[in-house]
């Protein structure tokens, strides 16, 4: 059952575990000045006298913004890793993210020795749905964790657009930090991160290197004046381009996920037909790709 409490008690340790998001706070402020915090604020009463916060660090933030000293709170008890593995319990509900998920798992092992193992037990998970989030902490360096964690560079572009250089294009980490912390904060959406990594990781060193020293509006006239110059184009022309592309990102998907550690006898069954169909295009398929390059 919910308490109130003082917000002056709550100890922010875990803040930097949850990835802030500016359009989600105000949405929040308003609802707060509408009808006050309706769920309440979740985390450990440590023996000192302290709340530390787990969940709510938004609420948190929009009481403080609108000076509202008392609010709701639900502790998980006074054991701090019982308390994270508690609420990765909740994390459907809650709407944790797979990175913070990450993160707190991260937590668990790092600071109270806990191996992948015994975190599954107790989360009643699999021990693949704990290692692939310890793995996803792991690969982010320090400077990625930051921007997309403090709510400047969006966890999606991280996980579905420079993911896939990593793994595939074998971009380094360090090429990857520099173009975070190129475009971090500039407010791009989606698909301008996503044109400008293309460009930076394919293009050429004249774009990349106006994308690192931060002329990015420069870099997306360019990207997006060569894809302009499909406008000449014929119609089947543009459909063969059209093909092209998603030929190419779902080649990406294939390799990305093709090493999964898949179980189920009907999907190697409808898997192996489906595969069985592409190799046998293959060579035809290749060479009409060649052709296509060597005129280029």
């Amino acid at each position: 059952m919910a308490e109130l409490v003082d917000i002056s008690s709550f100890d922010l340790r875990y803040e930097c575990c949850r990835v802030k998001s500016k359009e989600a706070e105000r949405i929040l402020l308003d609802s707060i000045l509408t009808h006050g915090i309706r769920d309440p604020l979740q985390g450990v009463d440590a023996t000192d006298g302290s709340r530390i916060l787990l969940d709510g660090f938004k609420r948190f933030r929009c009481a403080r913004k609108l000076g509202i000293g008392i609010v709701p709170w639900h502790c998980f008890g006074h054991d701090l890793s019982a308390g994270i593995l508690e609420l990765l319990r909740l994390a459907n509900a809650k709407s944790l993210t797979i990175l913070e998920q990450a993160r707190l798992i991260d937590e668990l092992q790092a600071a109270y020795g806990m191996c992948g193992a015994d975190i599954a037990l107790l989360l009643e998970k699999s021990r693949a749905w704990v290692s692939v989030r310890a793995g996803l902490i792991k690969e982010m360096s320090p400077c990625v964790k930051d921007k997309i964690f403090a709510g400047l560079f969006p966890a999606y572009a991280y996980m579905y657009t420079l993911r896939q250089f990593m793994r595939i294009n074998r971009v380094s980490r360090k090429d990857v930090d520099e173009f975070v912390c190129a475009v971090a904060g500039r407010n791009l959406s989606l698909r301008e991160i996503d044109m400008l990594a293309n460009g930076y990781f394919k293009g050429a060193a004249e774009l990349r290197g106006q994308i690192r020293n931060g002329n990015l509006l420069w870099g997306l006239e360019q990207l997006k004046a060569s894809y302009k110059g499909t406008a000449d184009c014929t119609p089947a022309e543009q459909n063969l381009l059209k093909y092209l592309e998603m030929v190419q990102v779902y080649m990406q998907k294939v390799a990305c996920h093709g090493s999964g550690k898949f179980k189920t006898a009907s999907f190697y069954a409808q898997a192996g037909l489906l595969a069985g169909g592409i190799l046998r295009q293959i060579r035809i398929f290749e060479s009409a790709v060649r052709g296509l390059h060597d005129r280029y």
